[in-house]
């Protein structure tokens, strides 16, 4: 149980600090950001939106119970992930740039797998659906 417990909250709390990173960023004025938003094709209130939205599924996370709730932010930071990779690879940024997404799916896969074996071995108040 200590191995699951180690290994849920190392990579929770690598995605979830990723989110609130982007999440923070959606609001500062950065021109960079802004040129990355054009090449894209999307508006400053879409990201807005989004990090709303991930602050929302951080709180949804770590916060106990609720487990469909939490699985609606998992699912959300899904789509979010794989969105933002299929939009930079769609909209021809270099391979350097969007490959490394792949890692933040891979720690969010492993937040959510040991989500559930969390549940499963401790009996956790999150296991009634």
């Amino acid at each position: 149980m200590k191995k699951i417990n180690i290994i849920y909250w190392v990579s929770t709390i690598l995605i979830l600090l990723l989110m609130l990173w982007s999440a923070i960023g959606s609001f500062m004025k950065n021109p960079d950001a802004a040129k990355m938003m054009a090449q894209m094709g999307y508006q400053a209130y879409v990201f807005h939106f989004l990090a709303v939205a991930k602050i929302l599924g951080i709180i949804a996370i770590l916060t106990p119970g609720f487990p469909r709730l939490k699985e609606w932010a998992y699912a959300g930071f899904t789509f979010d992930l794989i969105g933002a990779t299929y939009s930079m690879y769609a909209t021809g940024f270099p391979v350097t740039n969007w490959a490394p997404m792949f890692i933040f799916i891979a720690i969010l896969a492993v937040s959510y797998i040991y989500y559930h074996k969390r549940v499963a071995a401790g009996g956790f108040k999150d296991a009634a659906m």
